[in-house]
């Protein structure tokens, strides 16, 4: 399923790729109901995802504070770093960008993510890591927190395989609109 859905994606981004992130920013997160200045993680696209960097810009511009994922370990749930544009990255595994250790540690109160496939009940096909499901698990348990996947509109199937660690996703964010996801 993640080779047809990379495929499916990389076709997307061919039609939509240029078009895409501004879609994306157009429609902003009001949906979501957190007001600034509450945090906002969101992410620096690598390969055919959705470039979130238009979202995130016009979200810093209405008050929201910006954060970025790290990778600890694998197994182990992501940190947050305080990122603003400009701020200084380091390189590590696949090409990810992260914020300097010396960035604060901050907790989402949103979290935006990257994903090879959704559905309409919030589940998301990954990369395989994990990553995701272990941080929305961890932060869940801290506090409210409300999660939106960033997709093209072709990355919907009809069911997404899941196990019982797997997190749910509140919303899908794609060029066309936000989508909220139907109770389980």
């Amino acid at each position: 399923m993640r080779r047809h859905a990379k495929a499916a994606r990389k076709d997307a981004f061919a039609r939509h790729g240029a078009t895409a992130a501004a879609d994306i920013a157009r429609h902003g997160i009001a949906f979501a109901g957190r007001a600034a200045p509450a945090v906002v993680s969101g992410f620096l696209a690598i390969g055919e995802e959705i470039d979130p960097t238009p979202l995130m810009l016009r979200l810093m511009a209405e008050g929201y504070r910006l954060c970025l994922p790290v990778m600890e370990a694998k197994g182990k749930p992501l940190l947050f770093r305080a990122w603003s544009p400009g701020d200084p990255l380091g390189e590590v595994t696949w090409g990810i960008r992260e914020p300097l250790p010396e960035a604060p540690v901050l907790d989402p109160d949103i979290v935006l993510g990257p994903l090879l496939a959704f559905d309409t009940l919030g589940y998301r096909l990954g990369y395989g890591g994990g990553f995701y499901d272990r941080t929305l698990a961890r932060l869940r348990a801290l506090k409210p927190v409300v999660s939106i996947g960033l997709a093209f509109d072709e990355q919907r199937v009809d069911a997404v395989p899941r196990v019982d660690y797997d997190e749910r996703l509140d919303w899908i964010l794609t060029p066309s609109g936000p989508l909220k996801c139907q109770s389980a």
